[in-house]
């Protein structure tokens, strides 16, 4: 009798079977489902995946014979024609045609056989397989998932839930056989245990209110508050705070002490950008041990250096740790993506308390479907969502039906009491002289423009006037270079020298800096208040003192794409003396909202579109789900930039580079010296030499660009955007 195997090692030429990898894959994704009750479901699903490789044609193929063989629609064909349930069978269609090349768009019945989409496939002539039956005798009866989606883009997320245990289940089993032994993933400390942890650090936090001075005071109010309403059941919770009030340490014992009581498997901290991450995931490595917080951002990477570092690189792919800190386009893309590497840590999410820091700046493009999402989460996967902001948007009408429950009693009389600044608007356009001659007057005073090239300019005018303690903050710095002039900046703060930061809205972004005076350009509301949160932070101020203006540049016209967040500023100014109080707030998104539309908040139409896919009565489309589209659609950063790397300070990396390495470990330490630049800065560089694209030494491919000479980095604001073509430069 023939055996038939999945696979097999070149190290010791051992093989596995395919119906060892079929068990493996169904026991495992069975697990991974039980989190959102749909286990019996995704067992079907890994045990009939990979029906397809009993033809044949694929048993010569892993045998060595140089041909292709199209293995992985087999599975879908057999459950969409023998299914007991129509309507699971066609769900569970799409996670098996999908394990390999991702969720097919789902197409039309009238699809022909040679088309991609899943009906397409439904129809395609395919090797015979049916030996399978031989070896795997169980009845296969489909079974209702502890699931019910009301809509189709509920039954869409459903999908790729599944999907997720699905092919989650197939990577590990076959790891766990290619390398003789499963690789080493999961938290090195059960959450309750981390909550003990948590609790022995929050002591300090919790001392009597006559102790404390009355900004501690208050944030241990809030502090108590979250540790309160932690005890109460799960949902979708909002903690609206003032910048410094404590509220990341607040929601952070919230989301710990909630999961301890519920059994949640995880927490996960999302934040829109990494400054925030960084400076928040440093802390919370030092308060429950490095081994336990894993970080899943950007160009973060680990690598096999240890054995910590190597078992966090295999969970950052599955999301199999205690907790979690990761990006808003990280979060947020993965529940809309369709390949298999993105999808695969979703049912990880299942069951988990979430931390949506800076929950406002949920990109407006994709507001509907990502609030959408997160209510999915809530209601049928266990989850307990915490929006956490100084600027709390108003959610309800996108929700579904969830109300958020405000943890905070009083959020007017927190931000009254707490306010430490005033927002003044200046009514007279202001030239780029003038604003600098006030900078310039100013012992330490912090100003944020709108646009890189305007950033550059003023520093220049305010450094010519000023000389010393005159510092440039902007992406055009790469990264590590930022860090140490705002090591600087901060130390110049606390010593009370002379201090005057030019900077773009990336200061904004959970940067701890706190100035007695701040100048905003006109931008959004959210912004501005984002801004006054650097404005006498620690209240050491007067707070009538302490000034946060805003002006509109005579010079430089704001980004097009802010300008309805600027109109929408405008009209609230009209009806709010305060700006930063939470009813400007809560007006100011409502006005934003209403100007740009229903449409500008789905712009691509994801929920329709999805919605649309559940026609159980139409003969053409029904149950037919645009994943691919959706996904190539769902891009929260357009990928309109390049990344040029400034190595002059680093030539071990250059040498490495040229050489051709191209290791994640060498990107990770790249990631240091990366600049984003849009296609006409970079034209600007290369049409006065200024780069060097560095291709590896076997494909000529995997380009890597880099800064070719000192020149062109400036060490008060890094890569110019109006470069000199003039110089000489000899190498």
């Amino acid at each position: 009798m023939q055996t038939y195997i999945a696979r097999s090692r070149e190290s010791d030429e051992k093989e596995q079977s395919l119906l060892d990898h079929l068990e493996g894959v169904a026991e495992r994704a069975r697990n991974n489902a039980s989190a959102f009750k749909s286990g019996d479901l995704a067992y079907i699903c890994g045990r009939i995946h990979d029906i397809g490789k009993y033809s044949v044609k694929f048993q010569r193929r892993i045998r060595g014979a140089n041909i292709s063989v199209d293995h992985s629609t087999a599975g879908g064909q057999w459950i969409y024609q023998n299914g007991s349930d129509p309507i699971l069978a066609m769900l569970a269609a799409y996670c098996c045609m999908g394990h390999h090349g991702g969720l097919p768009d789902g197409g039309v019945t009238l699809d022909k056989s040679d088309e991609p989409s899943l009906h397409g496939r439904l129809k395609k002539k395919i090797e015979e397989y049916n030996i399978w039956q031989s070896e795997i005798t169980e009845a296969l009866t489909l079974k209702s998932p502890g699931v019910q989606p009301c809509d189709g883009f509920g039954i869409a997320f459903f999908v790729r839930m599944l999907f997720s245990s699905l092919v989650d289940a197939d990577y590990i089993d076959t790891e766990t056989f290619m390398s003789e032994t499963q690789r080493s993933r999961g938290g090195f400390t059960e959450v309750k245990e981390l909550y003990k942890k948590l609790e022995a650090s929050l002591e300090k936090y919790l001392k009597s209110e006559a102790e404390a001075n009355s900004l501690n005071a208050y944030r241990t109010d809030l502090l108590k508050s979250c540790l309160d309403a932690a005890e109460g059941p799960g949902g979708l919770f909002s903690l609206t705070a003032p910048t410094g009030s404590g509220k990341t340490n607040s929601g952070l014992a919230f989301a710990f002490k909630h999961a301890a009581l519920y059994g949640k498997r995880r927490v996960i901290y999302v934040a829109p950008y990494n400054t925030i991450i960084e400076q928040n995931a440093a802390e919370f490595e030092e308060m429950f041990g490095g081994a336990n917080v894993l970080r899943h951002y950007g160009n973060y990477y680990y690598d096999d250096d240890s054995e910590e570092s190597s078992n966090k690189r295999f969970s950052a792919e599955n999301w199999d740790f205690p907790m979690i800190t990761t990006s808003s386009v990280q979060f947020l893309q993965s529940l809309f993506a369709n390949r298999s590497s993105m999808c695969r840590k979703l049912h990880n999410i299942a069951n988990s308390v979430i931390i949506l820091d800076e929950a406002q700046m949920i990109p407006v493009p994709f507001l509907m479907p990502c609030v959408r999402a997160i209510a999915e989460l809530v209601m049928n996967y266990g989850c307990t969502v915490l929006l956490a902001t100084a600027t709390q948007v108003k959610l309800e009408k996108y929700l579904g039906g969830l109300t958020p429950y405000e943890i905070v009693k009083d959020p007017i009389g927190l931000h009254n009491v707490l306010k430490r600044n005033h927002i003044k608007v200046m009514e007279n356009p202001i030239g780029d002289d003038e604003l600098a001659e006030k900078l310039s007057t100013s012992n330490q005073v912090l100003c944020i423009l709108n646009t890189r090239l305007h950033a550059q300019k003023l520093f220049e005018r305010v450094h010519h006037l000023c000389g010393e303690g005159v510092y440039h903050l902007s992406t055009t710095l790469y990264p590590l270079h930022r860090t140490q002039i705002l090591e600087t900046i901060r130390q110049r703060l606390d010593d009370n020298l002379p201090c005057r930061v030019i900077s773009t809205s990336m200061i904004e972004a959970g940067v701890d800096v706190d100035f007695p005076v701040v100048y905003r350009a006109q931008a959004g509301l959210d912004s501005i208040v984002q801004a006054a949160g650097r404005c006498n932070r620690e209240g050491n101020h007067p707070t009538d003192e302490s000034i946060v203006y805003t002006f509109i540049s005579e010079t430089y016209k704001p980004p097009a794409g802010i300008n309805q967040n600027i109109m929408a500023t405008q009209q609230t100014l009209n009806n709010h003396s305060d700006l930063a109080s939470p009813e400007a707030v809560t007006d100011y998104f409502e006005q934003l909202f209403y100007n740009k539309g229903t449409k500008q908040l789905d712009v691509y139409d994801i929920i329709p579109k999805l919605n649309n896919g559940f026609n159980p009565k139409s003969r053409i489309n029904s149950f037919s789900f645009p994943f691919r589209e959706v996904a190539q659609k769902f891009r929260i950063i357009e990928d309109n930039t390049k990344t040029v790397y400034v190595l002059l300070e680093a030539p071990e990396l250059e040498k490495r580079a040229a050489c051709g390495e191209r290791s994640r470990e060498l990107f990770r330490e790249l990631s240091n010296y990366a600049v984003s630049l849009y296609a006409y800065d970079i034209k600007k560089l290369e049409e006065v030499g200024a780069l060097v694209h560095l291709c590896d030494n076997y494909s000529g491919k995997d380009e890597i660009t880099i800064l070719a000479f000192k020149e062109y980095y400036d060490k008060d604001f890094g890569v110019p955007l109006t470069p000199d073509s003039g110089k000489a430069l000899l190498s």
